[in-house]
């Protein structure tokens, strides 16, 4: 080695990387492959709350900011910057749809999702809206992809404002958004 000291990772450091990093919008984190240099006890949990070593991250500014360098690769979730990238820990999905907006009907219909941190996505066929069955309870967990393999858990109201506005289609109870039509239930599973 050069007598360079390995860089030790914290949020302040991925936070300065960041901001000398700084572009209009979203960061390239597509663009960065900085070495691994280990794993930061951030975590995000089910309900879109971040921690750090086991303490809530309640600066929304940071946690936006910290949401705007998140990469998954592998199953793995990673926070990068041009420098350095860490591990984290995601309980379920990164972000946490909390709202959405209804545009158009029917077939033109357009679902605007916001999630916790600010990022929208229009569900269609660039974000598409997908449910999980819990096999253990048949309670359903609705997802919509956000950006780049990162998606958000749709947040209960949300999805009981889905199921409110939900048509028929085949055998399926769903929504249309983008052109595209999303199942949510099986129809046959609501007369049950």
């Amino acid at each position: 080695m050069s007598g360079q000291k390995p860089v030790t990772p914290s949020p302040d450091g991925l936070a300065a990387s960041v901001k000398a990093a700084k572009t209009r919008g979203l960061p390239p984190v597509h663009l960065w492959n900085p070495p691994f240099c280990g794993d930061l006890d951030i975590h995000i949990a089910k309900d879109g709350s971040w921690t750090y070593l086991g303490s809530p991250i309640n600066r929304f500014e940071l946690v936006k900011l910290f949401s705007s360098i998140l990469k998954k690769e592998g199953g793995k979730y990673y926070l990068v910057t041009p420098v350095e990238k860490v591990g984290i820990t995601v309980e379920d999905a990164p972000f946490l749809a909390v709202d959405f907006d209804v545009t158009g009907a029917g077939q033109a219909q357009n679902l605007t999702f916001t999630t916790q941190v600010g990022d929208i996505a229009i569900a269609g066929p660039d974000h598409p809206i997908r449910i999980v069955i819990d096999s253990a309870t048949d309670e359903p967990s609705p997802y919509v992809l956000v950006r780049a393999n990162l998606e958000a858990r749709i947040d209960r109201k949300s999805f009981y404002r889905l199921v409110d506005i939900a048509t028929h289609k085949d055998e399926w109870f769903g929504v249309w958004s983008g052109g595209q039509f999303f199942p949510l239930i099986r129809s046959e599973d609501l007369t049950d």
